[in-house]
């Protein structure tokens, strides 16, 4: 039986993909490096590492990692693709979009936002650009899962609510699984983060995984033809 083709992306961003045959997978040095990020500012990067990314920790324990584990153990024929860059916003996840959609993606899970939370930036200008990634991936009959941020409190009361709710209003406005908040059980916990307090340790890690999951499984069974392998 021939494996769907497809990929699961997480974007800060991270995309899930079916599995292709070993044989037609391209390899690793095939494929491209992302295209460079345009920097609006000099400012140095606060916490410059996609949470995606795992930092602080070995490969195997980063959530992408985690999901890609649970997936192969379920015997779904998915590929995760941490498609993630260090330091990203909105407008640099946006910008990358359509490199992080080669391929034939069937989920796309945004984890977006933090680090225009922690530089102050403008809300509204998150929310247009989180709309045409949601826009353009569901145009291409992608399934997203929207992962919702916190902005620190520093930027005042309004920022911070105005901040949380634009996520809420992008779930409901476009209909996409959503996951209030992507460090839920983990933010603020000094003993599921690493030292600098802002990115989960591998107890931290395996919190986000399961909560990621909960909202990703009932989708992995929900797509057309999306099926285990068999036997399993």
């Amino acid at each position: 039986m021939k494996l769907l083709q497809g990929l699961i992306v997480p974007v800060a961003l991270v995309c899930v993909s079916c599995a292709q045959p070993e044989a037609v997978r391209p390899a690793p040095e095939e494929r491209s490096a992302p295209p460079p990020v345009e920097r609006a500012s000099s400012t140095p990067e606060p916490s410059a590492t996609a949470l995606t990314a795992g930092y602080g920790l070995a490969k195997e324990e980063s959530v992408p990692s985690l999901i890609q584990k649970r997936l192969k153990d379920a015997g779904y024929p998915y590929e995760v693709v941490n498609a993630g860059v260090s330091g990203d916003t909105s407008a640099g996840g946006l910008s990358r979009l359509d490199w992080s959609l080669s391929g034939d993606v069937k989920i796309l899970v945004i984890e977006l936002g933090a680090n225009d939370g922690l530089r102050g930036l403008p809300v509204a200008g998150m929310k247009q650009n989180l709309t045409e990634i949601i826009t353009r991936a569901r145009a291409r009959d992608i399934s997203v899962i929207l992962t919702g941020m916190e902005a620190p409190p520093n930027f005042g009361a309004a920022y911070t609510s105005e901040f949380r709710n634009v996520y809420r209003q992008l779930a409901k406005e476009h209909d996409v699984t959503f996951v209030p908040f992507f460090l839920d059980g983990v933010a603020g916990i000094p003993n599921l983060n690493i030292a600098d307090g802002m990115h989960p340790n591998a107890e931290g890690s395996r919190i986000v995984e399961k909560t990621i999951w909960s909202a990703l499984e009932p989708l992995l069974g929900a797509r057309a033809g999306d099926r285990k392998h068999p036997g399993r």
